[in-house]
């Protein structure tokens, strides 16, 4: 039998672990021996408003279990609420050894109705807010020379989803947020990946909610069908492990993304086709061979810039021209 992967004497910072899948993170961390910053604002799902408490039950729960947390509520928009969350991990027990970036508000509509008072708050707590907890916290992970952080993107934006621009973009943000993090945090034994977690949480029954037509019973009841039979299968604590793995000290994996639902794990992946070359390119060329550039067959991973720059040259050198 294995051993029990555990979290002994680590310190977490949690961002939107008032409810839904962050708080599942900080239960199943603070259960594993970390002690944990319970972040979160205490808002609705789509940013309004604020509740100390959201944060404060759910330390309350972790201290019931045996273990060591502490509440914040300062919000991860702006770099002084950032760098605050930070201080209040060192500030109780001086070291900072996990992030993990899960604060998250949704705002569906039609792209012809997306303004910018819908795109700013979902780019300002996903993006934005990624960016301004994690930079005071690689300060201290650089030092240490140790680190593990996990982004939360998300298959609307991998895969695209209608209504969902704003919310797609932001998530997929966190995507070249992880990999370059990844490339600059290796000689630091800093791993950075992702997570895109598919889980009934208040986010996706609000997005469910918003793509209805309101007033038409028949489409609720397809709803509440799917609520009994499918998504109640989508609980948030079986996201948890995956999210724990990724941000454990054994973890041998950075700049990647998995996907986490109903107890199933997967991996997201950027591939590069083997293509199509002519020294004399043409817009007829890229037509007349679009099948041939699109075929997976014998696909490549590059891990970065470099690779994919190695396989250009490489398409050159050895095809005829």
């Amino acid at each position: 039998m294995s051993k029990d992967l555990r979290f002994d004497d680590q310190v977490a910072v949690i961002t939107g672990a008032g409810g839904g899948l962050g708080r599942q993170y900080a239960l199943l961390l603070a259960a594993r021996g970390a002690r944990v910053v319970v972040n979160d604002v205490g808002g609705s799902v789509t940013g309004d408003g604020s509740d100390a408490a959201a944060a404060s039950a759910v330390v309350d729960e972790i201290r019931r279990a045996g273990g060591q947390a502490v509440a914040d509520s300062h919000s991860v928009t702006n770099p002084a609420g950032g760098q605050a969350i930070v201080d209040t991990a060192l500030s109780a027990w001086g070291r900072l050894d996990i992030v993990i970036n899960n604060a998250g508000i949704v705002g569906d509509a039609p792209f012809e109705d997306m303004t910018a008072e819908r795109l700013e708050p979902l780019i300002d707590v996903h993006l934005r807010g990624a960016f301004y907890v994690t930079r005071p916290a690689w300060s201290v992970m650089r030092e240490r020379g140790y680190g593990r952080i996990l982004n939360t993107c998300s298959a609307a934006g991998i895969l695209g989803a209608e209504r969902m621009s704003n919310y797609g973009a932001a998530k997929t943000g966190l995507i070249g947020f992880t990999r370059v993090l990844a490339a600059e945090g290796a000689a630091h034994d800093i791993k950075v990946n992702a997570i895109a977690p598919i889980a009934y949480t208040r986010m996706l029954e609000q997005s469910l909610k918003s793509a209805g037509q309101p007033g038409e019973a028949a489409a609720q009841a397809v709803l509440d069908d799917l609520v009994g039979q499918y998504l109640a299968q989508l609980d948030p604590s079986l996201v948890a492990p995956v999210a724990a793995f990724l941000t454990h000290r054994d973890c041998p994996v950075s700049g990647e993304i998995y996907t986490a639902g109903a107890g199933h794990v997967a991996r997201f992946f950027i591939g590069r086709t083997t293509g199509f070359y002519s020294p004399g390119l043409s817009v007829e060329d890229v037509r007349d061979h679009l099948e041939e550039i699109r075929d997976e067959a014998g696909y490549t991973v590059p891990r970065g810039p470099a690779d994919e720059m190695s396989e250009l040259f490489a398409a050159v050198a050895t095809r005829p021209g």
